[in-house]
């Protein structure tokens, strides 16, 4: 399991109901449902991914995270998670309202476009960086929407979401005092719990 995953898991409280946005293969909510008993489903597009979740037993929905989640009520799940897609999506802050419509609570986890490495690769080469935090080039990339912690924030702010807990973390997932101090600048992934005030 990846390690931010690792630190996801922590938030999730046992025997809970959870959505996974864009679960991949389908290995929190496994774990999810060995360790705590939670009762999960995941929503994926890629067909490996979902023929992996099937083998797995983890129960999944072919759905584009692009297209609207009106196919779930309102308060259905104890927890929504989005771990790894929020850069990825065409309107990231209509998911992030879709997530608290749909859960009690959502945790959220994004790549730190803010952070130093970033900063001084575009300072010193003027081209977008590559490396295991930002695997692609730039024509080929994923990414569609470059986030920030600052940014984050500031999106919460606006949309008067509570964050419960922040944690940035390095490409290896761990934590230091100065990414406590400063979490946009030393932070290379963010992950948020998140609820509505």
């Amino acid at each position: 399991m990846r390690p931010d995953l690792k630190i996801i898991q922590n938030w999730i409280e046992p025997e809970s109901h959870v959505l996974d946005l864009g679960c991949g293969n389908g290995a929190l909510l496994d774990f999810l449902q060995a360790s705590k008993n939670v009762t999960g489903i995941g929503l994926e597009i890629n067909p490996k991914d979902i023929q992996s979740c099937i083998e797995k037993g983890v129960s999944v929905i072919e759905q584009d995270l692009d297209e609207s989640l009106s196919n779930f009520q309102s308060n259905s799940f104890d927890t929504v998670l989005l771990a790894q897609t929020l850069q990825a999506l065409n309107r990231p802050d209509h998911l992030i309202d879709e997530m608290l419509r749909i859960g009690k609570k959502g945790i959220v986890t994004f790549p730190n476009f803010g952070n130093w490495k970033s900063r001084t690769h575009l300072a010193t080469k003027g081209r977008m960086p590559i490396s295991e935090f930002m695997p692609h080039q730039w024509y080929e990339t994923p990414n569609i929407h470059f986030c920030t912690v600052n940014d984050f924030d500031t999106l919460c702010v606006s949309k008067n979401i509570r964050v419960l807990a922040r944690t940035v973390v390095d490409s290896k997932h761990q934590g230091s005092w100065a990414m406590r101090f400063w979490p946009n600048l030393f932070g290379e992934t963010a992950i948020y719990h998140l609820t509505r005030n």
